[in-house]
C-alpha cells in the first residue's frame, strides 16, 4: 500500500457548505458501504440532457458524481478524471487511484469522477443478464487462427451476438445515446454546474485519452488543463475497422520482457534461472501457444486455452510490477509439471483476465455499446473481416488473433451513436494539454502519443523511458515532478526530454519515490539520495 501524505479532515458541515457554495450539484456525504475507502469522499448528482442533439427535449438522467477534496482547501479547482475501456466505471477507480492522483497533482485539486454513460451508474449498457445467453456468448469466445473456419464462425457468433444485444437487452432504447461525443459534453456539463472558472481540467488514462482528444477538440476555448497518460489514437478509433495501430508494439514489448528478464538475473527473473538466452525463452514460449492451441489444458478449475493464455499474458505486460510474479508463473506452466498451487493461482487469473471470464462479461458489453456504436465505417462483407483480421494478425502475432473479436462486433452493430465527432484533431486549445506515454507500451504505443501531439499545437509531451501501459504504471521521480509542475504551474517539460525509470524488475514504487521526494532525514544514505536525483533528472 503506499505511504501517502495524510488528509486533513473534508467532512465537516462547514467545509462541505464552502465547497458547495457556489455549486449547481448539490454535495453531501456518500452512503456509507458505498465505496470501501477511508477517504472522505462526497456523492452528487447532476441531471444532464439524455440527447444532447435535441436542445429542446426535457428527457435527462443523472450523473452520479464522487468528489475527493483537495487536502488543503481552497483548491485550485476540479479534475475530471477517465480511466479507460470504454466499458469502466470511475468511480470505484477514482476512490482507489485518489490518493495517488492527488500526490501526482500537487494535491492543489479536488478530483471529480462520474461513470461513462454505458457503464456503472450511467445508462448502463447490458446485452443481457440472462445466464443462459451470457453462456452463449462467452462459450464461444476464441482466437480467429483456432481453426480454418474459426474467423467465419467469429463473424457469425457475432451476428448473433448482436441480435441478443437488439432483441433482449436494452440497445434499442439506450445504444444511440452512450457514444463518447456525449460523454464529452457530460464533462462541459459538469464544469457547467461546478460554478468555477468554466474552465476544464481533465486526466484521462488509455481510452480516456480519446475522450480528452475528443472534448479538448469539441471545446478547444474551454480547456484549461489536461493530461492524456497512454494514448489512442483518435482518428483510428473513430475512423477505421479495428483499433489497427494499439497493437503496432505489443510484440516489441513481449520481446522486451524476456531481454529484461535475462538482465535482471535469477535473483528476479525466475527464467533467468535456466540459463537461456531471452531469445530461447520468447521461442519456448512462442512453441508453448502453438501446443495450448492444438490441446487445450485444465489448469485448477479452469482450462487454458490460447485465447485465455495470451489475453492473460497482455494484460501482465501492461504492468511490469508483476513481471517477476509472471516469470514464477511460467516457470510452472511452460517448463515445469502444471499442477500446483502457483498454477491454481494462474488459473483463477486467467479467468479473471480472459475476454471471456464471467466478470468480464459487462465491461465487453459495454465496450460494445461505446466503442461500436462511435465506429464509423461499417464492412459489408465477410472478405473484408478477413483482410482486417489478417492486418491485425500481421501488427501483432501475440494478440492481433484476439481482438479480432471486437472487430467482428463492432462491424456488424446494429446501431450508431446520435452524435459521433466528426472533426479532425489538429486544434489549439487555450490552455497546452500534455501527452505523456511510455517508451514501451503494450496498448498504446509511442507512436499514438506522438501521433496526438502532433495534431494539438502547443501541447507538451512526456515519454517515461519505461515499460508499461501509461505512464501512471511506471512509477518515476522524473515524471512525478513534470506531472506536479504541469499541474501547479502549467510547465511543460522541455522538449526532447525523457524521463528515465527504474529497471522493471526493479521493485521500485510510487511510494518509494514520494518517501524519498518528501525526506528529510538527514541520515539517510548518501547511496539512496543519489539513487534519487539519478531518477529525478
Amino acid at each position: 500500500m503506499l505511504s501517502l501524505q495524510k488528509f486533513q479532515s473534508t467532512t465537516s458541515l462547514l467545509l462541505l457548505a464552502r465547497l458547495a457554495s457556489c455549486s449547481n450539484i448539490q454535495w453531501s456525504r456518500c452512503k456509507e458501504g458505498e465505496f470501501n475507502t477511508t477517504l472522505s469522499l462526497q456523492c452528487g448528482t447532476l441531471p444532464v440532457p439524455l440527447d444532447y442533439t435535441q436542445p429542446n427535449s426535457s428527457m435527462t438522467f443523472n450523473l452520479e458524481i464522487i468528489r475527493i477534496p483537495a487536502p488543503v482547501q481552497p483548491s485550485r479547482g476540479s479534475i475530471q478524471l477517465n480511466f479507460g475501456g470504454p466499458g469502466s466505471p470511475a468511480r470505484g477507480d477514482a476512490v482507489a487511484l485518489g490518493p495517488l492522483l492527488q500526490q501526482l497533482s500537487g494535491s492543489a485539486y479536488d478530483l471529480i469522477a462520474f461513470d461513462p454513460r454505458g457503464t456503472g451508474r450511467s445508462i448502463p449498457f447490458i446485452c443481457t443478464d440472462d445466464s443462459y445467453h451470457i453462456g452463449q456468448i462467452i462459450s464461444q469466445v476464441r482466437s480467429s487462427n483456432d481453426s480454418d473456419n474459426a474467423l467465419r464462425r467469429l463473424w457469425e457468433r457475432a451476428k448473433a451476438d448482436n441480435y441478443i444485444c437488439q432483441r433482449l437487452g436494452q440497445g434499442n432504447e439506450t445504444a444511440e445515446f452512450i457514444g463518447t461525443a456525449f460523454v464529452a459534453r457530460d464533462l462541459i456539463s459538469v464544469v457547467d454546474a461546478l460554478g468555477e472558472d468554466g474552465m476544464l481540467r481533465y486526466w484521462g488514462f488509455s481510452y480516456g485519452t480519446t475522450l480528452g482528444a475528443t472534448v479538448a477538440a469539441m471545446f478547444p476555448e474551454r480547456i484549461d488543463k489536461a493530461i492524456l497518460d497512454g494514448v489512442q489514437n483518435p482518428h483510428d478509433y473513430y475512423h477505421s475497422h479495428a483499433d489497427f495501430e494499439e497493437w503496432v508494439d505489443t510484440d516489441e514489448v513481449f520481446s522486451y520482457y524476456f531481454t529484461s528478464c535475462v538482465e535482471a538475473g535469477p535473483d528476479k527473473c525466475a527464467l533467468a534461472s535456466l540459463n537461456k538466452t531471452a531469445v530461447a525463452l520468447e521461442q519456448d514460449v512462442w512453441n508453448f501457444f502453438d501446443v495450448i492451441r492444438a490441446a487445450p489444458i485444465a489448469v485448477g478449475s479452469d482450462v487454458l486455452d490460447l485465447i485465455g493464455l495470451k489475453s492473460f499474458f497482455l494484460g501482465q505486460l501492461k504492468v511490469s510490477a508483476g513481471w517477476s510474479s509472471l516469470s514464477q508463473f511460467l516457470l510452472a506452466l511452460v517448463y515445469g509439471s502444471q499442477q500446483g498451487p502457483l498454477l491454481e493461482a494462474l488459473a483463477q487469473a486467467l479467468a479473471a483476465g480472459s475476454p471471456d471470464g464471467p466478470a468480464n462479461i459487462i465491461p465487453v458489453q459495454s465496450l460494445w455499446g461505446i466503442h461500436c456504436g462511435d465506429m464509423i465505417p461499417r464492412m459489408k462483407l465477410f472478405d473484408e473481416a478477413v483482410a482486417a483480421a489478417d492486418r491485425l494478425g500481421k501488427t501483432s502475432r501475440l494478440i492481433g488473433d484476439v481482438v479480432t473479436w471486437n472487430m467482428v462486433h463492432c462491424n456488424q452493430w446494429p446501431w450508431h451513436a446520435r452524435e459521433t465527432y466528426m472533426g479532425n484533431f489538429h486544434v489549439k486549445t487555450k490552455n497546452p494539454i500534455l501527452i505523456a506515454s511510455n517508451s514501451r507500451d503494450a496498448h498504446t504505443p509511442l507512436t499514438s502519443a506522438l501521433n496526438v501531439s502532433s495534431g494539438f499545437e502547443g501541447s507538451g509531451f512526456l515519454e517515461v523511458d519505461g515499460t508499461g501501459h501509461t505512464v501512471l504504471n511506471v512509477p518515476s521521480a522524473c515524471s512525478f515532478k513534470a506531472m506536479v509542475a504541469y499541474w501547479v504551474n502549467g510547465t511543460l517539460p522541455s522538449p526532447g526530454s525523457v524521463c528515465r525509470a527504474p529497471h522493471p524488475f526493479d521493485s521500485f514504487t510510487w511510494a518509494d519515490i514520494f518517501n524519498d521526494a518528501m525526506s528529510t532525514n538527514v541520515n539517510e544514505s548518501t547511496e539512496r539520495r543519489a539513487e534519487f536525483q539519478r531518477w529525478l533528472y
